[in-house]
């Protein structure tokens, strides 16, 4: 059911329910405190500094953020973002002198998985009062950015070692889901490698939501960055990371036409609820009817049918799941904030379109 304070607002609009966003923080931070890993979550998928706050106040040591511009955004909006790793290759003039000042404002690492990645690191930082913290990046399966072997691992950290301007910092890693025995296979040789060189190794870094709860399995890590897991979202209810209970992103839209008994269109498309598949069929799950598949998406139309009569009339609302939560906050320029099953407010998403 939908009420009447939630059924006034204006759609296509995104509502983010506080309370199961604080229970999804408060549930992987408690895992993490038994295993004795550190949190550093990703911001990504929510881009709000308040609920960056939320997750520091539960025990986060500080934040992943995957662009410059991103970061400097959540900074801005909250001085007690003072801790800040940057899980992205830094490459160009531009880019570099924005990370040059935001070096000055923050604990700042950033990573590497290349020589010339290292090389324009040092080239900005070189003259810089304090040195630049540097992770090597590698791939333990995932198959993205990342150096390819342990062996080259080392070889890229005795090179940030050496570099002006820089601190070899340790290691990190994004994982493919049921990646752990991957990830400790890997970490655990490279760590070794990296400290018969004389260097010591202070941060193992490994994340992805849809692993979280099997981090344990892979202890050569320190932290570990969550993203999704504060929204939660179809996908990963699909993989059964979570339930529909557990989402606490949803995307309020209205009816707009019911042209045939098993058909109607809805005022939310790819603008708004994303193309992403990610594996999946269909486009969101529209809360309490599962008969319904969002089946077709153009830019400002979502087609919805079903074998049984839809039921719905124009002007109908509906809270639809999306499939992949991070590219929705992306979308929009503020979320509806839901506490207690009321409207608490509405919060500007600062980093929003902060792609550089």
């Amino acid at each position: 059911m939908i009420s009447d304070e939630i059924a006034n607002i204006d759609t296509p609009a995104v509502l983010l329910d506080l309370n199961v966003a604080s229970r999804n923080i408060t549930r992987f931070q408690s895992y993490a405190n038994q295993i004795g890993m550190a949190v550093r979550p990703h911001i990504k998928t929510h881009k709000l500094p308040q609920i960056a706050a939320l997750q520091l106040a539960a025990g986060a040591i500080g934040i992943t953020c995957q662009k410059t511009s991103e970061a400097e955004a959540m900074v801005a909006a909250d001085p007690r973002l003072t801790d800040v790793l940057i899980t992205y290759n830094i490459v160009g003039t531009k880019k570099l002198a924005h990370l040059q000042d935001l070096a000055r404002k923050v604990r700042l690492t950033v990573v590497a998985d290349s020589s010339a990645v290292v090389a324009g690191l040092s080239a900005a930082f070189a003259t810089q009062p304090s040195p630049l913290r540097v992770l090597v990046e590698c791939n333990t399966g995932a198959d993205r950015c990342g150096v390819a072997t342990p062996e080259a691992a080392a070889t890229l950290a005795r090179q940030i070692a050496d570099a002006p301007g820089l601190q070899f910092e340790g290691l990190m890693t994004y994982p493919p889901v049921n990646g752990a025995t991957q990830v400790q296979a890997f970490m655990t040789k490279a760590k070794a490698l990296i400290e018969a060189n004389g260097l010591a190794v202070k941060v193992v870094s490994s994340g992805g939501t849809p692993s979280m709860m099997q981090a344990g399995q892979a202890p050569a890590a320190s932290e570990y960055r969550p993203g999704t897991y504060v929204y939660n979202d179809r996908s990963l209810v699909a993989r059964g990371v979570c339930d529909w209970r557990d989402c606490a992103l949803t995307v309020l839209a209205t009816v707009v036409s019911v042209p045939s008994a098993n058909r109607a269109i809805i005022d939310a498309g790819s603008k708004a609820l994303t193309s992403d598949l990610l594996g999946l069929s269909g486009y969101g799950h529209v809360l309490g009817r599962p008969d319904i598949v969002i089946d077709q998406l153009s830019e400002e139309h979502g087609r919805l049918i079903s074998p049984q009569p839809v039921a719905l009339a124009v002007g109908d609302k509906l809270r639809i799941v999306p499939n992949h939560a991070c590219v929705v906050t992306n979308m929009f320029d503020a979320v509806h904030v839901l506490k207690d099953g009321k409207c608490a407010g509405l919060w500007p998403i600062v980093a929003r379109g902060k792609l550089r």
